[in-house]
């Protein structure tokens, strides 16, 4: 078992987090910031981790003003350049890594190998970078004028706005700077109220790897504040882009207000993941898919299952082996690796995961096992509770919203696997599916246009973890957004086309006349 308080302390002392902190950061440079103190507690024992002292309107006014003259700056360093700071950067972490994966599995909530899987991910898409840095390539054109040449090339676009949730409060950063940078952008970030202390370390960290590159101060900016600050960059014109993480509600604010300026945006919002279970499935495989992607992050993460729809010839197995299995998930002190499940973020998460299982029985719900909160020695927080499973509809009112906790539907389907992905397509949101199946033709079924409508669709795995190398994102209200591997990259640039005529005449397109 962990001593938290001593671990925690030591790991503060790591990554040089003091217990009062200021909220705006121009990379090595802090503003001394004068707005309301939030404090950071630990849903873990309920501890204070710091304190930090938001930023104001006049803070965010200085640090878009620092990041629109690094730009001019950083837009001039050559890309392969730039490729190289970010690798530094992936090595910086992985000297980090143990102490940041600890912190960020502190303060949020996650167990302690979640946490370092998120820095992990963070390390990867630095990785991915540095590659990349060189391939940002264009297209060469043929032109229907002799002696002329055609070709497009991207351009960076300048502030890229970031707004990330508490569930993954390092990775999801990550995955839009290391690529906004090689792209030759800068950004300014402002992280989740609730998990402020893990930004101040990442900035902190890459504050390090910049001054040893003399970057200039604003590459890398950082605001911590309530929602204003968020609509202070959504209604800014100097923040051509802005990547927002949460919820649907906040999204569709977010790109309202983006849309009004016609800035551009990229939206990574709520998941109603569903896993379909196909009378050939392997049960083998089917049980830790579900598990883990039912009470994995305790339910808190985009991609976490909330819904199960099972073949009726096996749906009575499949749900006694759940049952089964949910009654020896042991949960606890998320840095204590004989834990599977942490905490909820907070008691407002709790208290919206509690009216969750009452709106199911008031829709007709049946609760297989009724998730409540937990009291005792290690749950003194207030933000313990155990795993739900109900047998639901899924028209249901309840089932149709996402709800961020591990509360897991069962949903029976009979005759064939387009009832099944009828199914799993009527929700409003489209992030992640998945399908197990050892049936080729219900596997191709489902990744076909007739299939998952879904950013994600996956066979025999289940609908959490996502590599680098693939885009992340969704459909329908997910926001349609992506970000990571494949070509995301280019989101955060402009597209140019250019025409070179090298000729000694100016003939005009479609052979149009113009003589004088």
């Amino acid at each position: 078992m962990i001593s938290t308080e001593t671990e925690i302390q030591s790991v503060l002392e790591t990554l040089n987090i003091s217990s009062e902190n200021n909220g705006a950061s121009t990379g090595s440079d802090w503003l001394s910031t004068k707005g309301a103190k939030i404090s950071s507690h630990s849903p873990v024992d309920g501890a204070l981790i710091a304190n930090v002292n938001a930023a104001t309107v006049e803070d965010y006014e200085a640090l878009i003003q620092s990041s629109q003259k690094a730009f001019k700056t950083w837009r001039l360093v050559p890309s392969p350049k730039r490729g190289e700071i970010v690798r530094q950067l992936g090595v910086k972490l992985r000297q980090y890594k143990e102490p940041l994966g600890k912190l960020v599995s502190y303060e949020m909530g996650k167990s302690y190998q979640e946490g370092l899987g998120e820095v992990q991910e963070m390390i990867d898409i630095c990785d991915f970078a540095v590659g990349l840095s060189r391939q940002l390539n264009g297209s060469t054109l043929h032109s229907e004028r002799e002696a002329h040449r055609m070709y497009d090339q991207y351009h960076p676009l300048g502030t890229v706005g970031i707004i990330s949730a508490f569930n993954f409060p390092v990775a999801v950063w990550c995955w839009n700077t290391a690529l906004a940078w090689i792209c030759g952008d800068v950004c300014i970030w402002k992280p989740s109220e609730k998990t402020p202390i893990t930004a101040i370390a990442c900035q902190k960290i890459a504050a390090e790897v910049f001054a040893e590159n003399n970057v200039p101060e604003g590459v890398s900016t950082l605001i911590i504040g309530d929602a204003e600050i968020g609509k202070l960059m959504t209604a800014d014109r100097r923040v051509p882009l802005v990547s927002a993480t949460g919820s649907t509600r906040m999204g569709k604010a977010v790109g309202e207000a983006v849309a009004k300026r016609l800035g551009k945006s990229l939206l990574e919002l709520g998941g109603n993941n569903a896993i379909i279970i196909s009378p050939s499935a392997d049960l083998k495989l089917v049980l830790p898919g579900v598990v883990f992607g039912a009470v994995g992050t305790s339910g808190q993460r985009c991609t976490s299952t909330r819904r199960l729809i099972i073949h009726e010839s096996i749906y009575d197995n499949v749900k006694s082996i759940l049952v089964n299995a949910y009654k020896q998930i042991k949960i606890g002190n998320p840095l204590d690796e004989n834990y599977h499940m942490g905490p909820l973020i907070d008691k407002d998460a709790v208290n919206t995961y509690l009216s969750a299982i009452e709106k199911v029985k008031a829709e007709g719900g049946k609760l297989l096992i009724e998730g409540t909160t937990l009291t005792g020695e290690g749950y003194e927080s207030g933000c313990y509770v155990s795993p739900s499973i109900a047998e639901v509809e899924n028209s249901f009112d309840i089932v149709q919203d996402e709800t961020f906790a591990p509360l897991l539907y069962m949903i029976k389907y009979s005759g064939e696997l387009d009832n099944a992905i009828a199914l799993q397509n009527g929700v409003k949101q489209g992030l992640s599916s998945s399908i197990f199946t050892n049936n080729l033709r219900e596997a191709e079924l489902f990744l076909s246009q007739a299939g998952s409508d879904c950013g994600i669709a996956n066979v025999n795995i289940g609908t959490s973890g996502a590599e680098i190398g693939g885009a992340f994102g969704g459909e329908k209200d997910t926001g349609g957004g992506r970000e990571s591997g494949s070509d995301a990259w280019k989101v955060y640039m402009r597209r140019q086309t250019n025409t070179i005529n090298y000729s000694t005449e100016l003939p005009l397109a479609q052979g149009i006349k113009f003589d004088f």
